[in-house]
Parts: structure tokens; C-alpha cells; sequence
């Protein structure tokens, strides 16, 4: 098994996740596409996470984060920071579990994902993303009320709870050549690139990012965290500044590569998801199908696990950005 001594996680860490989670996120499918596989050369499997709870595969790294609190941290309360997806997530975990939340979410986020937030019982907060890092507004909303932050990414039982979902897709669907994971702060990459590593030893792990946010691409090749300016991308869930310090060391040894993708080879798989599979993928989503779809990445003959992380997107944004393509 591959050495992940000195890393915030291992394989045990995510196996007990998926123990803690079990009943409480949903064992997503495992898709095929045969115009997929005949226009890539490969044999794909898609982990479909835009099924889960939430709609995204976070509720697997709250629910294992807020589980696993104190007493003490329950009667306190839960605060998070998020564009939408571990947003809703925490408020939906944190209301299963009796513990109040309060999420500080950019100003431009997604409709959907401020209502469906508040519909699960978490507290919006909201901040202006490019004018301030949301560690500013969290520091307030800690000094005005308290609680335990449960950050996105960077997180102990956040990456376990991720790597659930690439221990669910290699138990179905078999050994990989390769997998490819939507990467922002690297929470569900680094989680991901544990598991694969235990149970699919020769299987390369991709990250795959938005062109105009590609600072754990310059990070994984420079051989240290890059930090940029919120990246303006449609894909609003791998809007991070910098990969965290504690993903970043598992990607280094774990991690393969990083590729990139524009913003139209988004729109375009989210096209295909649509019209091929019967999906509604929210840009975020489908990075990992995008990177195979646009040609970026080669798998003729490979065995490849594709996540699709998630479907949380408001229907005239997804209508207009399709059509405009």
C-alpha cells in the first residue's frame, strides 16, 4: 500500500468515513456512456455526484467533519465558508445532528444554492469575494457568536469523507488506468488520490481545474502552494485561491498531474451531459468530463473513473449558457 505516513490522511481515515457516512450520503451511481467511450477511446465510468444529497458530493466530508464533534463544539454551533456546495452541505448535516450552523457565502453565489442553503436551516451570511478573503468574514461571525469552523477543503475528516467516492467508484466499477477529479482547494483530489492508491495501485490521479484558475496546476509543478486572485470562471466551485496546507502535501506525493480546462469545454459537457446522458451537471461538475471530451487528456484503450461532482445550478443560468454555445 503506498506509504501516506506524514499526510493529514490515509486509507484507514477513509474507510472510517465511509463507515460514519453510510445512510446518511448516498451511494451514488456508476454511469456508462457508449458515445462517451466511442468518442474518447476509453471505457469511462462516471461518478455521478450530482445524485447525492445536496445535489454534490460534499455532504460525504461535512457530514463526517460535524459527526465527529464534541459536546462541547455541538452546543457551540457550526461555521463554514462556501460558494454553494459545503454550504449546503453543512446546513443539512448540521440540522440532522441538532447542531445550528452559520454559512458566510460570496455575494455573487448561485440563487439555488443561497436558498436551497437556508432551506436546509444554516444562517447566510454574505460577502463581497473580491474584495475580501472569506477567512475575514469568518473571523467576524466567530467574534460575534462562536462555534467550531468546518473550512471546505482543508480538513482532516472533510478529505476522508471525500475519498469516499473514489473508494464507491473503484469498488463498482474495478482497478482504473486513470481518474480524474474536479480539483479547487483540493479537498475531494487529495481524498480521492488516497483511496485510488490503496485500491487501484496503478491508476494514475488527475486534477482537473478551470483555465483561469489553475493555481494547483503552478502549485503541483512548482513544488509549492501559488496563490492567485479569484478567478472569474463559470465554474463556481473551484473559485479558491490556493490549494490548502494540508491537500497540498498528499497531492505532492499522490498526484499525478493537473490539467486545465476553458470555460466552452465546460458548456460543452454539460451539453453532453444533457442530451447524451440525461444529466443536469452544473459547471463545476463536469471538469473531469470536459478534460476527456475536449480531447486535453488521451485514454484510448484506459480504463478511466470520471467524477462528476455535482448538479447544483440554477435552470436559466444552465439554459442560457447552452444556448449562447
Amino acid at each position: 500500500m503506498t506509504d501516506t505516513s506524514g499526510l493529514a490522511i490515509s486509507y484507514a481515515d477513509v474507510a472510517s468515513a465511509a463507515e460514519l457516512i453510510a445512510g446518511i450520503a448516498h451511494r451514488t451511481p456508476v454511469l456508462t456512456s457508449r458515445t462517451a467511450d466511442q468518442r474518447t477511446g476509453g471505457e469511462l465510468f462516471f461518478k455521478c455526484e450530482n445524485f447525492q444529497r445536496t445535489g454534490a458530493f460534499k455532504i460525504r466530508g461535512a457530514h463526517n467533519a460535524i459527526a465527529r464533534f464534541t459536546p462541547a463544539q455541538r452546543a457551540a454551533g457550526v461555521v463554514a465558508y462556501s460558494s454553494g456546495n459545503h454550504a449546503q452541505a453543512i446546513a443539512l448535516s448540521a440540522s440532522a445532528l441538532g447542531v445550528r450552523s452559520t454559512i458566510v457565502m460570496p455575494l455573487d453565489a448561485p440563487a439555488a444554492k443561497l436558498e436551497a442553503t437556508r432551506g436546509y436551516g444554516g444562517e447566510v451570511v454574505q460577502y463581497d469575494r473580491y474584495a475580501e478573503p472569506p477567512d475575514a468574514a469568518v473571523a467576524r461571525v466567530l467574534e460575534e457568536r462562536g462555534g467550531t469552523v468546518v473550512p471546505p477543503f482543508d480538513h482532516p475528516h472533510v478529505m476522508a469523507g471525500q475519498g469516499t467516492v473514489a473508494k464507491e467508484l473503484i469498488e463498482e466499477a474495478g482497478p482504473l488506468d486513470l481518474l480524474l477529479v474536479p480539483t479547487s482547494g483540493g479537498g475531494l483530489l487529495a481524498g480521492c488520490a488516497v483511496a485510488a492508491r490503496a485500491l487501484s495501485p496503478g491508476c494514475r490521479v488527475v486534477g482537473i481545474e478551470p483555465e483561469a484558475g489553475n493555481d494547483a496546476q503552478q502549485s503541483l509543478r512548482s513544488g509549492a502552494i501559488v496563490r492567485i486572485e479569484p478567478p472569474k470562471t463559470i465554474a463556481d466551485g473551484a473559485q479558491s485561491r490556493s490549494v490548502g496546507q494540508l491537500t497540498f502535501p498528499v497531492m505532492r506525493r499522490l498526484v499525478d498531474d493537473i490539467e486545465t480546462v476553458s470555460d466552452a469545454e465546460l458548456v460543452e459537457a454539460m451539453r453532453f451531459f444533457a442530451g447524451r446522458m440525461k444529466m443536469l451537471v452544473e459547471p463545476t461538475g463536469c471538469l473531469a468530463a470536459a478534460a476527456l471530451l475536449s480531447g486535453r487528456i488521451d485514454v484510448r484503450g484506459k480504463r478511466v473513473g470520471v467524477v462528476v461532482t455535482g448538479g447544483n445550478v440554477d435552470l436559466v443560468r444552465f439554459a442560457a449558457l447552452v444556448q449562447a454555445a
